[in-house]
């Protein structure tokens, strides 16, 4: 069955145009805002007729040219439609005064991964709070999460906020950007005029698992180049607080659950399988090898677990990607006790100061301790995992709109 995203359903509305007739449009895009034909939302809407005054860039850039992680981007004039392209992810994180001034309405078309470290929530959360402030008006063009409806990870802990952890959501929301306005708004108490132009005929546990057959994948961010690793990434984005690679520098960045010189990758899914095999359920694992061009052990052979969340053998319900990764680092803790796992506090995750990028990116030190304690079982983590899960899916049942 074909679906059709909210950048189609307000193309084909005369209604909904007619609504942003004499009024300034920005767009807020990524080279994954495409309609059903591949045209960039961009020029789609100027071809449309509509009053396009400005467009904003997210983390890696309106282009997404931005290869690596923390790498910011400059405000530009588009050449084709001369109209200011201000970026969200360079000078600032959160639209400005003059930002908000370029429009009336601001239509949000971000693919996003359903995930909370991925920024494009945040900014989501920026652009609501910033619209309320300036009595702007908010449009979420919808997108499918890709992951799914599944819900997993503890929940963020207050005071552990950051641009890669706006709110106490787990780290698979299971929502999509337009249910997790609707979320924010309720939660922050925002007063904004907000609407979701919904998609029509997505079922996120219909064929394609939260993807539909009938459209292509086209990376959000450099190194979302699959379905795969948009299934992994819940867990596979862990690595970036930790001292192993997450396979960037290669085709197949984030879809690893470790990649190394010094570990055995073998031994690993072999300790694994032993800890808690109910958390290897829906996938299969791989032992690879590679060597990074780039990024942590460049240009060193590295061993490497690949995650193939794909294929016959996929089972979404019973895949869990933030288990699975919690599992193989504690596997190479069992293995390896002495093992220099965690980055430092010096190196600076998303802006923050004095801590670990580990517990930036899990919303909190549970995991981590979960992991350096050699007491503790799947089940703690299970247990402690389980009831945030369950809140949170009791919190957000009312905001689903499929």
């Amino acid at each position: 069955m074909n679906v059709a995203f909210g950048i189609d359903r307000l193309l084909a509305s005369p209604e909904l145009l007619e609504q942003l007739k004499g009024r300034r449009v920005a767009l807020i895009a990524h080279p994954a805002s495409v309609t059903a034909d591949l045209t960039h939302s961009l020029d789609a809407l100027i071809a449309a007729g509509v009053n396009v005054t400005s467009a904003f860039g997210p983390q890696h850039g309106l282009k997404g040219d931005k290869q690596d992680n923390m790498v910011e981007t400059a405000d530009e004039l588009d050449p084709k439609h001369g109209i200011p392209i201000f970026s969200l992810y360079g000078e600032v994180r959160r639209p400005t005064e003059h930002m908000m001034a370029s429009a009336d309405v601001f239509l949000f078309d971000l693919q996003d991964l359903g995930c909370r470290i991925y920024t494009f929530v945040t900014t989501l959360l920026y652009l609501l709070e910033e619209a309320a402030k300036a009595g702007k008006e908010v449009w979420v063009l919808d997108r499918p999460n890709p992951a799914g409806r599944p819900v997993e990870g503890t929940l963020l802990v207050p005071g552990h906020e950051s641009f890669v952890g706006a709110a106490p959501m787990p780290m698979r929301h299971g929502l999509t950007m337009g249910e997790m306005g609707h979320w924010f708004i309720e939660h922050f108490d925002l007063d904004v005029a907000y609407r979701v132009v919904a998609m029509q005929g997505w079922q996120p546990d219909g064929p394609g698992k939260g993807w539909p057959d009938s459209r292509i994948w086209i990376n959000p961010s450099p190194n979302a180049a699959s379905l795969n690793m948009a299934r992994a990434y819940a867990g596979t984005v862990m690595i970036e607080g930790a001292t192993v690679s997450e396979g960037r520098g290669t085709t197949r960045p984030l879809e690893v659950l470790f990649g190394a010189p010094d570990v055995d990758a073998k031994a690993v899914l072999a300790e694994m399988w032993k800890m808690a095999p109910e958390w290897l359920a829906g996938c299969i694992l791989r032992d690879c090898w590679f060597e990074p061009t780039f990024h942590k052990h460049a240009g060193t052979l590295c061993n490497a677990l690949m995650v193939h969340a794909e294929g016959p053998q996929y089972n979404h319900d019973a895949f869990k990607p933030w288990r699975l990764q919690a599992l193989a680092f504690k596997a190479i803790r069992n293995l390896y006790p002495d093992y220099s796992l965690w980055r430092g506090k010096d190196f600076k995750y998303e802006y923050t100061d004095d801590v670990l990028a580990i517990d930036v990116i899990n919303g909190g030190p549970s995991l981590r301790e979960w992991v350096d304690d050699p007491s503790a079982s799947a089940h703690d983590l299970d247990a402690l995992a389980a009831n945030d899960e369950a809140s949170w899916i009791a919190t957000v049942k009312g905001h689903l709109l499929y």
